[in-house]
C-alpha cells in the first residue's frame, strides 16, 4: 500500500489551526462546535451540501414523547446491532441527543410540527417506539444542512474550501502535522496538529448504492494509510428499497424512505403476495438487514428484478404533503404512488465500520479525529438502527470539536514534505477499473455471502491493487479509484475472516471451512 499518493514536492505551504475533511452534518456540527479563537478550514470535495446527510429523508431518532424512554432507544439499537454495538457509545448518543436537537432548533432548524406546536414523531423499522422526527415530510437531512450551511458561513473563523480534494493526511512519529490538498489547480499543503475526518461512506464501491457520487471511501482510506486501525468493515447496510431503474446501474440510486413502510406501506411480490409478515414478527418494520434479504430472495425467484412497494392504501394528498421528495421523484418515473406500486430493491446504503475511535472520536493517531459514517464509534454495531446515523453525527461531531477546543496545540510546525514514490508510467483504464469494482463488490460481497466467491473477489481486487501499487497516480480520479480499490479490499478480507453470520454480515456458507 502507497502511504502518500499525492506528489506536493511543489505545494504551496499554508498554516491552520484544524482540518476537517468533509461537509456533511457531523463535518458542519463540528466546525459549529469550534471556539471561535481557531482558524478552521473545512475542505469538500464538491459544494458544500453535496452530502450524504442532504439526502436523509427519514428523519433523525431521538427521544421526545412522553412515553418513551431512554432505555426504550438504548435497546432498540443494541437489538438492530445484533449484538456488536458498544454500549456506552449508545448510551452516548441516546442521553445526549435531545440536547442535540435543542440547538437545532436554537440555530434554526424547522422540524414537523402539529397543529399544537409540538414536534412530530413517526416510527421506522427496529423501532419499539415513535421517536423519529422529520422536516418538510421526507427532506430532514436537507433541512438540517441548510440550518447548519448558514450558521457555519456565518463564522468568520471557518473557510469553507469547495471543489477541494484531500489526498493525504501527513503525520510525523504518529502524530497529525498536516494534510495535502488539490484546489485551484494546484497542489496545497496545510499545516495542523489536529484533523477531523468527517466524509461519510463508502457507497460508490459498489454498483447500487444511495450514496452520492462523492461517496468513493476517502476519509476511510485517507485514515488507513496514515496509520488509523479501522474495524468492522464488512458490517455493510443494505437498504431494502431503492427505486429501481436500469439507469441506477453503476451511478446512484434513489432512496425510497423506511418511513413509507412506517406509514403503511407493504412489500409485494411478483405474485402480489405480501410476503414480509411470514418472515418477521414485525414484517415490513423489521430491521433493514432482515427486510433487504428477504427482498434480495423475493427478486432471485421471480422474473421481474424489483419487488412493489405499495402504500396505495393513502390518499395522494396525504402522500403528496408527507413525502414532497419522494412523491415527485416517483412522479417524474411515471409513478403515481397513491395508485401505482414502487418498483424498489435492496441497495448498499450505509457503513457500520470504518476509522476506529473512542466515546471523543479520538483515533490511535494523535491529533486525528473521526465522526459521522467515516467512523466506527461501535454505536451502529452489526447494524445500524433507522436514523440514528444523524443523531451520531450530531453527537460525535460536537465531542470531536470538544477535543480540540480543549487541546488545541497551535505552535508552528516544522515538516518534511514527503517525496514522491518512484513509480512507473503503468497503463490502465481508471473507469473501466471503478466499474469493476463496482461489479466485483455486489456479486461477490454483497447482501448474501461465501466464502469461495468472497475469495475469488478479494484475488481480483489484489491484482488491481497490484497494479496500482506500482503505478503513478495522474489525476484525482486515479486518487478515487485507489481508494475505491484499498477500501474493497479491506471490507474483502473483513468478510472472509468473520466466519459467522451476524447483522448485516450474512453468510450462506456459515460455519463450513475451506
Amino acid at each position: 500500500m502507497k502511504r502518500y499518493i499525492a506528489d506536493i514536492s511543489d505545494a504551496q505551504i499554508h498554516q491552520i489551526d484544524v482540518a476537517i475533511i468533509g461537509s456533511g452534518l457531523a463535518g458542519m456540527y463540528a466546525a459549529y462546535h469550534l471556539d471561535d479563537s481557531l482558524n478552521c478550514a473545512l475542505f469538500t470535495k464538491e459544494q458544500i451540501e453535496d452530502s450524504s446527510s442532504s439526502l436523509a429523508q427519514g428523519g433523525i431518532a431521538v427521544v421526545t414523547e412522553k412515553d418513551d424512554t431512554f432505555l426504550y432507544h438504548f435497546q432498540d439499537t443494541m437489538n438492530a446491532g445484533a449484538g456488536e454495538c458498544d454500549e456506552m457509545a449508545v448510551r452516548t448518543i441516546v442521553e445526549e441527543g435531545p440536547e442535540q436537537i435543542e440547538e437545532l432548533l436554537a440555530i434554526g432548524a424547522h422540524f414537523d410540527i402539529d397543529r399544537h406546536g409540538n414536534l412530530l414523531t413517526t416510527r421506522e423499522g427496529g423501532h419499539g417506539m415513535n421517536r423519529i422526527l422529520h422536516a418538510g415530510g421526507d427532506a430532514t437531512g436537507q433541512e438540517m444542512v441548510r440550518a447548519l450551511k448558514k450558521t457555519v458561513l456565518a463564522k468568520d473563523n471557518i473557510k469553507v474550501h469547495e471543489n477541494s480534494f484531500v489526498a493525504d493526511i501527513l503525520t510525523q512519529d504518529d502524530e497529525v502535522v498536516g494534510l495535502s490538498v488539490y484546489e485551484n489547480d494546484a497542489w496545497h499543503v496545510y499545516k495542523t496538529r489536529h484533523v477531523i475526518v468527517a466524509t461519510g461512506g463508502i457507497g460508490q464501491v459498489f454498483r447500487y448504492t444511495t450514496n452520492p457520487g462523492v461517496a468513493t471511501g476517502d476519509g476511510i482510506a485517507l485514515g488507513f494509510r496514515a496509520g488509523a486501525v479501522i474495524e468492522n468493515m464488512e458490517f455493510i447496510q443494505f437498504h431494502p428499497t431503492g427505486m429501481y431503474t436500469p439507469e441506477n446501474r453503476n451511478t446512484q440510486c434513489f432512496l425510497i424512505s423506511e418511513a413509507v413502510r412506517g406509514e403503511g406501506g407493504i412489500l409485494l411480490n411478483d405474485a402480489n403476495q405480501r410476503f414480509m409478515k411470514e418472515r418477521h414478527p414485525l414484517a415490513e418494520l423489521a430491521p433493514r438487514d432482515i427486510v433487504a434479504r428477504e427482498n434480495y430472495r423475493e427478486i432471485q425467484n421471480q422474473a421481474s428484478p424489483y419487488v412493489k412497494l405499495d402504500i396505495t392504501a393513502k390518499s395522494r394528498d396525504f402522500l403528496s404533503k408527507r413525502f414532497p421528495t419522494i412523491f415527485g421523484k416517483c412522479m417524474e418515473n411515471g409513478i403515481d404512488m397513491s395508485k401505482d406500486f414502487i418498483p424498489v430493491g435492496p441497495v448498499q446504503h450505509y457503513m457500520m465500520g470504518g476509522i476506529t475511535t473512542d466515546l471523543m472520536g479520538q483515533t490511535n493517531i494523535k491529533g486525528l479525529l473521526a465522526c459521522g459514517e467515516a467512523a466506527m464509534t461501535g454505536v451502529h454495531g452489526a447494524n445500524r438502527l433507522a436514523s440514528n446515523s444523524t443523531l451520531e453525527c450530531l453527537v460525535f461531531g460536537r465531542k470531536c470539536a470538544d477535543v480540540v477546543n480543549d487541546e488545541f496545540t497551535g505552535a508552528d510546525i516544522e515538516i518534511d514534505i514527503p517525496k514522491p514514490a518512484q513509480n512507473e508510467n503503468v497503463s490502465f483504464d481508471t473507469e473501466e477499473m471503478m466499474v469493476e469494482i463496482k461489479g466485483i463488490m455486489v456479486k461477490y460481497c454483497g447482501i448474501l455471502r461465501n466464502g469461495p466467491s468472497m475469495m475469488y473477489g478479494l484475488h481480483q481486487v489484489e491484482q488491481m491493487l497490484a497494479v496500482l501499487d506500482n503505478a503513478k497516480l495522474n489525476s484525482l480520479r486515479d486518487m478515487e479509484l485507489y481508494n475505491m480499490a484499498t477500501i474493497a479490499n479491506e471490507v474483502l478480507k473483513g468478510a472472509i475472516a468473520r466466519k459467522r453470520s451476524v447483522g448485516a454480515h450474512y453468510r450462506i456458507d456459515e460455519g463450513r471451512t475451506y
